[in-house]
């Protein structure tokens, strides 16, 4: 996998406001994608999930794979950049072999790389930081990497594709590019890898369907904003007040 100079990518800086994950890019703040998504998903599934397994079950899996999925995004990251990596912890020793699926198969269409962990940035409304920008299949990608405990179906990751196609968005939008595929790849502990793959008018759909719950995201910010009776012009808004 070769690296490309194709985009001159800037710098942004990640904060943390109020427990909401912000992005700061070129003066201008503005909440993630990730942050987003969470404020705006159905929580039912969630819920009764918890319900099931238990609060306290449920809260040391969530963050076992979190930290399983921070493990396997470093490895990932490194390879792509070609810088020798190792984590000998029990965690990182599970992870590796996650991410070394992803590399052997997953990433087998990509030739060549633009960026690993990437900023975009929508101008004031959104931003975040994707996995991989490149060429998949000849075609400019966004790719995001994922980890789950067991395979998944396209009915239970509908907030992946948002986030892929946001970034996409964003990236288009940054940087002048013409992003029309989106790659998710989930890896199991077991090493069990799906590829979610989506480009075109499947790609314009998932753009569509991200800018209603963006725009969800910030009816529910103005409305917090009246009842708390707190007046926000929109210079203030927009930068993340």
């Amino acid at each position: 996998m070769k690296k490309s100079n194709k985009y001159i990518y800037r710098q942004g800086t990640q904060l943390t406001d109020q427990g909401s994950r912000i992005y700061e890019v070129d003066g201008m703040r503005a909440p993630s994608v990730t942050t987003i998504l969470a404020k705006t998903k159905k929580q039912e599934y969630l819920d009764a999930w918890i319900k099931k397994v238990g609060s306290e079950k449920a809260e040391q899996i969530k963050n076992h794979s979190s930290k399983r999925g921070t493990a396997m995004h470093k490895f990932l990251e490194k390879h792509v950049i070609g810088e020798g990596y190792d984590d000998l912890t029990p965690i990182g020793q599970e992870a590796k072999p996650m991410a070394q699926k992803i590399i052997d198969t997953g990433l087998t269409p990509v030739t060549e790389y633009f960026g690993s962990e990437v900023t975009v940035h929508y101008t004031g409304l959104y931003a975040g930081s994707t996995d991989l920008v490149c060429v998949h299949n000849d075609m400019e990608t966004v790719v995001d990497f994922k980890q789950a405990n067991r395979p998944k179906k396209v009915e239970w990751i509908e907030d992946y594709y948002l986030q892929v196609a946001a970034y996409a968005m964003a990236h288009d939008q940054m940087y002048g590019s013409s992003i029309r595929q989106g790659v998710i790849l989930v890896c199991t502990p077991d090493l069990y890898l799906q590829e979610f793959r989506f480009q075109d008018h499947e790609m314009r759909k998932w753009r569509h369907a991200f800018l209603k719950r963006l725009d969800q995201y910030y009816e529910m910010q103005r409305d917090e904003k009246e009842q708390a009776k707190v007046h926000v012009s929109p210079e203030d808004f927009f930068n993340g007040a």
